[in-house]
């Protein structure tokens, strides 16, 4: 191994360990307790080390989004496959999509809640974001009727989820009701008849 493989692989393994800390933290103690001093004294490396990394907290934000969006996509493609029918892959998606939101909430606000530098609904988005809503759009493009833009119409299906979630998070909706919502929501958006 040369001495330069060894310093990709070293940078490499800091910069995993600084998203891993950073996400623990923010799902112990919420976003705000993460700061970059607050991570250097974690990961036992200094402030300056932290910065040759990612240029402050929102860049650390988007790498841990980033990494939640494949996260995401993975646990979608793993439900909407698993699902017989285009109305059980609906329901299993947006199952698959609030329970992620529920069980990493930090996260699920890296990604969708708090500002970060990322090229969302772009050709220049990172992977991980197209396969996120690729997993989303492979769901609703079969329910599409005639004339309808699928990505639009994943957008919208998208939009209600996450308000859907919001809300309920939020104490807005009272989340004894959370099951029926997303049935009333698959129901409008899958045409009767349809498996």
């Amino acid at each position: 191994m040369t001495i330069q493989t060894r310093r990709e692989r070293e940078r490499a393994e800091r910069e995993r360990l600084i998203v891993t800390a950073a996400r623990e933290l923010a799902e112990a103690e919420g976003w705000d307790a993460v700061t970059t001093r607050r991570l250097a004294a974690e990961i036992e490396y200094s402030q300056p080390v932290l910065y040759s990394h990612f240029k402050g907290k929102d860049a650390i934000m988007a790498a841990v989004a980033v990494q939640g969006c494949a996260e995401l996509a993975v646990g979608l493609r793993a439900a909407r496959t698993a699902a017989e029918g285009a109305r059980a892959a609906l329901t299993a998606v947006g199952e698959a999509y609030t329970a992620f939101a529920r069980q990493r909430p930090a996260l699920y606000d890296a990604i969708f809640t708090h500002r970060v530098d990322l090229p969302f609904a772009t050709p220049q988005a990172p992977a991980a974001l197209h396969e996120a809503f690729g997993e989303l759009l492979a769901a609703v493009e079969p329910i599409a009727a005639e004339g309808d833009d699928p990505g639009l119409l994943t957008e919208t299906y998208w939009a209600a989820l996450h308000g859907l979630v919001t809300l309920t998070r939020s104490g807005r909706l009272p989340k004894d009701a959370h099951e029926r919502r997303l049935a009333l929501l698959t129901g409008h958006f899958v045409p009767h008849g349809t498996s």
